[in-house]
């Protein structure tokens, strides 16, 4: 059973509430994080989940404790832990209306000399967990005819040599596409968006930061938002993000 915990007062006064629900996985930092704030000023309620409970814990304190905001602590690359995270969110607001499949990780590393031991976890967290989120949500967004955001990135659209990293991404473009062929006759929409280089905690594990401009979490969680509240009825369903400079 997943570990949860609620701003006071979330179950009550917002249960009853008409205000859309989002659920972001990987919430508690980087983009995920940027995507919320920007989602709960809109006036969204937000669901985020992440591995860290001191690091949910911690963003819940930053922004004062929000009524709207439930933190769920679990990781995406269990299917019964997405389930129960999906679950929670119904019962505490009532609806879904947007997931946000951003959890991922990075060994940085490359296929013929890296480390296989910890691929697994990559491939899980990468791969199967956007489509864990898929299917544990999808009942839940027919009802409200919601969105699908997939966070990819543009290695998943341009081959590195020997990044593994890249392989999850395309597998992550190509989940895109084949979801949408599917959950658009249910009026589910779904958007892939795919950042460049992005100064976020990604790259803690690469020792640096790369050379160049990069981009800000904030920027991308435009993105995000732009391609959520888009009209009824249109459905934006890649957006490549890079900056200035990055020629790759």
């Amino acid at each position: 059973m997943i570990n949860s915990s609620a701003a006071p007062g979330a179950p009550g006064a917002s249960a009853a509430s008409e205000a859309p629900v989002a659920l972001i996985t990987g919430g508690g930092s980087g983009i995920g994080a940027a995507v919320a704030r920007r989602l709960l000023d809109a006036g969204y309620r937000v669901t985020v989940t992440g591995r860290g409970e001191e690091r949910l814990r911690a963003f819940a304190a930053e922004l004062g404790e929000p009524e709207g905001l439930l933190t769920v602590v679990g990781s995406t690359a269990e299917y019964d832990r997405i389930q129960s995270a999906v679950d929670r969110t119904l019962r505490v607001y009532g609806r879904l209306d947007t997931v946000v499949a951003n959890a991922g990780t990075a060994t940085h590393d490359s296929v013929a000399e890296g480390d296989p031991a910890g691929w697994t976890d990559m491939v899980l967290t990468n791969v199967l967990g956007p489509a864990f989120l898929i299917r544990a949500s999808i009942d839940a967004l027919k009802e409200t005819r919601g969105r699908i955001v997939l966070v990819g990135s543009v290695a998943g659209f341009v081959p590195t040599p020997g990044n593994l990293y890249g392989a999850t991404k395309w597998a992550v473009t190509g989940l895109a596409e084949n979801t949408r062929r599917q959950v658009t006759e249910w009026g589910v929409g779904v958007t892939l968006v795919a950042p460049g280089r992005v100064e976020t905690p990604f790259w803690d594990g690469y020792g640096s930061l790369p050379p160049g401009h990069l981009l800000t979490a904030d920027q991308i969680a435009d993105s995000v938002v732009w391609a959520i509240r888009q009209p009824e009825g249109v459905d934006v369903n890649t957006v490549v993000v890079r900056p200035i400079g990055q020629p790759n």
